[in-house]
Formats: C-alpha cells, sequence, structure tokens
C-alpha cells in the first residue's frame, strides 16, 4: 500500500513541474499542430524535380493550400482550393510509402500522354524553348534544360517553367491516360529521372499534404552542408 505522505509528495512534486513547463508544453503542442495543419518545411533529398528543386533545398509546404484538415491527419474538413496544372505539389504516396515533391500536369478530366518526351493534355502539346544549357549527369549522359510552357485550369497567364531531360529515356513514351476524378497526373522536372505518375500512377487528392513556391534555405550536400545562399527564399 502506497504511503499518503508519499503519494502527497508525488502530487505535489507533479504540481510544481506542470506549473513550470504548461507553458512550454502549451508552445509544443500548437507547434506540432501548427506545423501538421498550417504550413511547414520539407527536405528534398532527390534530384528528381531538378534544375527546379536541387537536393538539400528545404521547400516550404503551404498545407492550407487546397485545404483546412484534422491536425496530424489527411482528413479534410473543408477545400479551400484544387491543385492547378503546373503546381508543385508535397503528397503522401501510397504505392511508394514516400512523402514526394511532384508537379501537376494533368486535373481530373485531363487525357495526358508523352511522345518523345513531349506532354500533350488534351491534345493540346505543352510549349518548349530552349535555355541553351546542356549539361551531362550522373550518368554520363548529355542532357538539356527546357523551357516548358502549360496552360493552368483556370484564367491564370501561362505557366513556365524549366525542365530537364534526355532525348530516348526509358520514360519517354506514355500513355494515352484519362486523370479519373479527384486525382492527379504530376511529373518530376527531372524528366527521365523521376518516379512519377508514368511509374506509381495518379496521385489521390487526399494524399496531397500542400503546394510549395518557395525554398527556405538548402544545404550544399557536396560541401560540407554549407548553406547555399543564392538560394535562401527561392521562388519556384
Amino acid at each position: 500500500m502506497i504511503d499518503p505522505k508519499k503519494l502527497a509528495t508525488l502530487r505535489h512534486h507533479a504540481t510544481g513541474l506542470w506549473h513550470e513547463f504548461k507553458g512550454l508544453s502549451l508552445f509544443l503542442v500548437l507547434m506540432v499542430m501548427f506545423r501538421s495543419a498550417v504550413a511547414d518545411w520539407s527536405d528534398v533529398p532527390t534530384g528528381s524535380m531538378k534544375p527546379t528543386i536541387i537536393e538539400g533545398d528545404r521547400i516550404f509546404v503551404n498545407k492550407m493550400a487546397y485545404d483546412l484538415r484534422v491536425p496530424l491527419t489527411h482528413h479534410s474538413l473543408v477545400r479551400l482550393g484544387e491543385p492547378q496544372r503546373g503546381d508543385i505539389i508535397i503528397f503522401d504516396s501510397a504505392v511508394s510509402e514516400l512523402r514526394l515533391v511532384k508537379r501537376v500536369i494533368g486535373v481530373p478530366g485531363d487525357v495526358v500522354q508523352v511522345r518523345g518526351d513531349i506532354v500533350s493534355v488534351n491534345g493540346q502539346q505543352l510549349g518548349y524553348e530552349s535555355t541553351g544549357q546542356v549539361l551531362t549527369n550522373e550518368e554520363g549522359d548529355e542532357v538539356e534544360d527546357l523551357r516548358e510552357s502549360i496552360h493552368p485550369n483556370a484564367v491564370d497567364a501561362e505557366r513556365e517553367y524549366t525542365v530537364r531531360m534526355r532525348q530516348g529515356g526509358r520514360l519517354s513514351d506514355f500513355g494515352p491516360v484519362r486523370v479519373p476524378d479527384d486525382a492527379f497526373f504530376v511529373l518530376g522536372d527531372n524528366r527521365d529521372n523521376s518516379a512519377d505518375s508514368r511509374v506509381i500512377g495518379f496521385v489521390q487528392r487526399q494524399e496531397i499534404v500542400g503546394r510549395s513556391r518557395s525554398v527556405v534555405l538548402s544545404l550544399d550536400y557536396e560541401n560540407a552542408y554549407l548553406p547555399r545562399v543564392e538560394r535562401f527564399f527561392h521562388s519556384l
């Protein structure tokens, strides 16, 4: 049987600890809730979104871009918007069991096809313009950076971004496929080195965590993890 005096002492200590640390505890709980449902950052360990996002980037994730969610879950309370063509989204892939970062190319109802690395949406080819940047990738193959332009869902101006591709890669031809309801077709900007919808299939609406439009900071893995100052708050 527990000694009443010892029990009273334990209660006194517990009360004292609670009063001393309740402010910190509340802050930590609110921080977890905020990062879960409002905004967070996500590190990018691979080059599947080169040259837009590079290894070592920490990108800002707007978790309220499309939904107001129950914290720590994927349950949406209110839909605040829908992903648009050209958006960079972060999602928890059920197929790969990884959190991935890709670009939305097809929205529900779109027919998407890739032929010789050229993407078409609803029978209309996306626009391509060479940047004049020709590089050698990790495998020693020659790759080229191209400006790709895509018409978004709404009446916004045409969106442009840079993609990297090697002509004749294993993922150069795909489809056509029709994007089902509540799903999206995504591609990595590094077209020949990306496990995207050509590999893992469509991204389901409930898998999407948020949208990114900027880098917060970037660490150079090949240079002692020193920060890349030029990429602080770099727009995507």
